[in-house]
């Protein structure tokens, strides 16, 4: 008993001697998140810079420490991704022992901030490597480990990639499509982190701040090991190895206090960085920009004039909305900057300088008409530079700049300013006046009524702006009306920016089209050479099947061509979508006319039939087998070419991609219903078929008409009236096309009149017909006898 008593307490003495040498031990025994050992290292390491600045002796250890932690969590899957970047953290913690032990505070604060930097860079890696595994839930784990934009007044921080990984874990987007999203967001964020780095760094020199400047630019040089990628992508390997170079040159030059080689080499850094963009903007993106640009440029004049008088500042407050919005407008050229240096540098460059003389003559206290002139020579030289789409209405530019002057409000508001924050409200309602209000009435007109509301006299539970600053309402009463306005906005932009079809919808509505005229041909096909039986038969039906397969190839190289034109008029935006809307709803009337009228199909397969008789006959030159293959490609691309057109405008509405999508569903059903007539010689019920595919296109139909309507209305061709208390949630519109609006409404109902009224006035002619005819042939009978 004493022998295992002894030996017990000796387990536990050597037990508590394994935690006394390891502490990392204690606390990487369980399972610990990537984020949360990324975040003890970097506090052990601060621990660390502080010890060695007071003389603290512990340095070293507090290094192997965060060393220790690194190799237990995070290197093994670091190295897995990418070993480089593993052997690079390495070296990192191989510097910071030397610095510690040379009780070199500027090595050591350079080493810490590359070393955190290119642990993000390890983290980006091991993300990008479990996505593209599908390892959805590694990924989500590591996307913790990162950092985001600083937020400001015109970016907020981006949760894009985030957003994107939890899509793919819930099965709602693609492993490519979240990998996509997420090398995006981080790539922005590191690029602005690096430009932030640079500006501190430049910041700290001219202070003689050394342990922050020499920090900095280990951060700096560590974030561009993140983009160094897409750097190598546009610039080549010559240009990456050569920007590395100038990145160990200026960590170097800070860690020797050498001013002058910092100076040439930040120069030689922000020379190569220079129009350098690490994820290139998607043309939505980049109108947004444009659209921000144009904004806030024509802002600031507006309060720099508001804030000077006699030449003197009046009011220190308009003056720094002033440069507010003029930073704002800097921020959005910066992120154009290279894509309008392809279109004309030395324009782009003429805006560049007088974006700065701009800033120069506010800080002057320049005349407001002379910044007004160099504001609005910008514009002059940015708007040609724009493409069409860019310079388009944008309701998120709109609700960018509107959010830009709401904060101005409660800035105004908090210190007794009144008419100041009064005038930003007229600012803020001026540009949804002028931009969103009428795309928004069109969607959601009570929503729409809300926000003015809001802007204006308010309701009977919460008073309107207008109301609030009128009568100098408390601060905490403002701040409540605010609030009000910015969650309406918010549903206004969710609104607005979700007010495409919903892509379900389109691929159904594109397959059921597809399926109905396919069905119509296989019809067509299968009566054309029901009577070509026989040996003897078989080139003259092989000749109106070629026939058949030169039309799909002419109806694939009519989408191409239709397509191609679309491209080129995209720069209309909206405005085209309204027309090939109009033209989609003109095809799809044609088409269920031509459903419900029995004259049409009998009239139709009468005239291919003859045609067909004529051929064999030798009634026209050319002989039987070219004119049934005539008659097989012009009885089958008229259906093509009807497709194609009614497509276009769901391509518009909701992207090519997703078309394609419904497309190929309805061609896999032709193609079922191909091989059980042609293959398996089945008879289908064509006519119940018919029957029911002409009730989904009337679906289809009202669908296209009521986001005629909407779209007609958003560009201003539609007058817009809304039903008063009638609430449609947005699937509706985005499923079904039903908007709140009187015109919407009353358009669909017509088109429904339309096509019932078509159908019954189709039967009750073809009745007549069949009652004169009976008629005659009673007339003959009786004439007969």
């Amino acid at each position: 008993m004493e022998m295992t008593r002894v030996g017990r307490n000796c387990t536990l003495l050597v037990f508590i001697c394994m935690l006394a040498v390891s502490p990392a031990l204690v606390v990487h025994a369980g399972s610990i998140d990537p984020w949360g050992a990324a975040d003890e290292l970097r506090s052990t390491l601060f621990a660390a810079q502080r010890g060695l600045l007071t003389g603290a002796e512990d340095t070293l250890d507090q290094v192997s420490k965060a060393e220790q932690i690194y190799r237990d969590v995070l290197r093994p899957k670091i190295a897995d991704a990418a070993s480089s970047t593993a052997d690079v953290l390495d070296a990192c913690f191989a510097q910071l022992k030397r610095a510690a032990e040379a009780r070199d505070s500027l090595a050591f604060a350079n080493g810490r901030g590359n070393l955190w930097a290119v642990l993000l860079s390890g983290s980006a890696y091991v993300v990008y490597h479990a996505l593209e595994r599908g390892d959805g839930e590694t990924a989500k784990a590591w996307l913790m480990l990162r950092e985001y934009r600083k937020p400001t007044r015109f970016a907020r921080p981006g949760a894009d990639a985030t957003l994107a990984v939890n899509a793919f874990l819930q099965g709602k987007r693609s492993a490519n499509d979240a990998l996509t999203a997420v090398r995006v967001d981080l790539l922005d964020t590191y690029q602005a982190r690096l430009n932030e780095a640079l500006l501190d760094a430049s910041e700290a020199q001219k202070k003689q701040f050394g342990v922050k400047l020499a920090e900095e630019t280990g951060l700096a040089a560590g974030y561009f090991d993140i983009l160094s990628d897409a750097y190598t992508q546009q610039r080549g390997e010559q240009a990456t190895v050569q920007i590395h170079s100038d990145f160990d040159a200026l960590m170097k030059a800070t860690v020797t206090g050498d001013s002058s080689a910092f100076q040439v080499s930040m120069t030689t850094v922000n020379e190569s960085l220079k129009h350098f963009r690490a994820a290139p903007l998607s043309e939505a993106e980049q109108a947004r920009r444009a659209g921000q640009l144009l904004r806030y440029l024509s802002l600031v004049p507006i309060e720099y004039g508001r804030g000077i008088r006699d030449g003197k500042i009046a009011n220190d407050i308009e003056i720094q909305e002033a440069i507010t919005f003029l930073e704002g407008a800097q921020t959005a050229f910066t992120d154009l900057q290279l894509s309008l240096n392809e279109r004309d540098s030395a324009a782009t460059q003429k805006a560049a300088d007088l974006l700065s003389a701009l800033e120069a003559q506010i800080k002057s206290v320049a005349e407001p008409s002379t910044v007004e002139t160099t504001a609005n020579e910008v514009s002059a030289t940015l708007t040609p530079l724009f493409p069409a789409e860019w310079t388009a209405l944008n309701s998120g530019a709109d609700f960018d700049v509107i959010g830009s002057v709401i904060d101005q409000i409660e800035a105004a508001a908090k210190q007794g300013e009144y008419a100041l924050a009064e005038s930003a409200r007229i600012e803020a309602y001026a540009v949804l006046d002028t931009g969103i209000e009428q795309k928004l009435r069109g969607f959601a007109p009570d929503l729409a009524a809300k926000v003015e509301n809001l802007f204006w006299q308010g309701d009977a539970e919460q008073p309107g702006l207008a109301v609030l600053l009128a009568t100098r309402a408390p601060i905490n009463e403002v701040k409540q009306g605010l609030v009000a306005l910015r969650n309406a906005l918010d549903e206004a932009q969710t609104l607005l920016e979700n007010s495409k079809s919903a892509p379900e919808a389109v691929v159904g509505n594109a397959a059921i089209i597809v399926f109905r005229e396919g069905l119509e041909a296989v019809v067509i096909l299968a009566s054309l050479v029901a009577s070509l039986r026989g040996a003897a038969a078989l080139r003259l039906r092989r000749s109106v099947m070629l026939g058949a397969g030169l039309s799909l190839i002419a109806t694939a190289i009519t989408w191409v061509i239709a397509n191609s034109i679309i491209n080129v008029l995209a720069k209309y935006g909206e405005r085209l979508e309204a027309v090939l809307s109009l033209v989609a709803i003109g095809v799809l009337l044609l088409i269920t006319n031509w459903f419900f009228h029995k004259t049409y199909w009998t009239g139709w397969m009468a005239e291919l039939h003859t045609r067909k008789a004529q051929f064999m006959g030798g009634t026209f030159v050319i002989g039987p087998s070219l004119g049934l293959v005539i008659l097989g490609f012009t009885s089958i691309y008229r259906e093509g070419f009807e497709t194609v057109l009614f497509l276009q405008s769901l391509v518009l509405d909701a992207g090519l991609r997703v078309v394609i999508e419904g497309v190929a569903l309805g061609l896999v059903g032709v193609a079922i219903v191909g091989v059980m007539v042609f293959n398996l010689q089945m008879r289908l019920p064509y006519k119940k078929m018919m029957i029911v595919t002409g009730v989904l296109i009337g679906v289809v139909l009202l669908t296209m008409v009521g986001n005629t309507v909407h779209v007609l209305q958003a560009v201003g061709w539609v007058p817009i009236t809304p039903i008063y208390g009638v609430y449609l949630p947005y699937w509706m519109g985005r499923w079904f096309g039903f908007f709140a609006t009187w015109q919407g409404i009353i358009a669909q109902f017509a088109a429904t009149v339309f096509v019932i009224g078509s159908y019954i006035l189709a039967e009750h002619l073809s009745a007549n017909r069949r009652e004169e005819a009976r008629s005659k042939n009673e007339a003959v009978t009786q004439g007969i006898r």
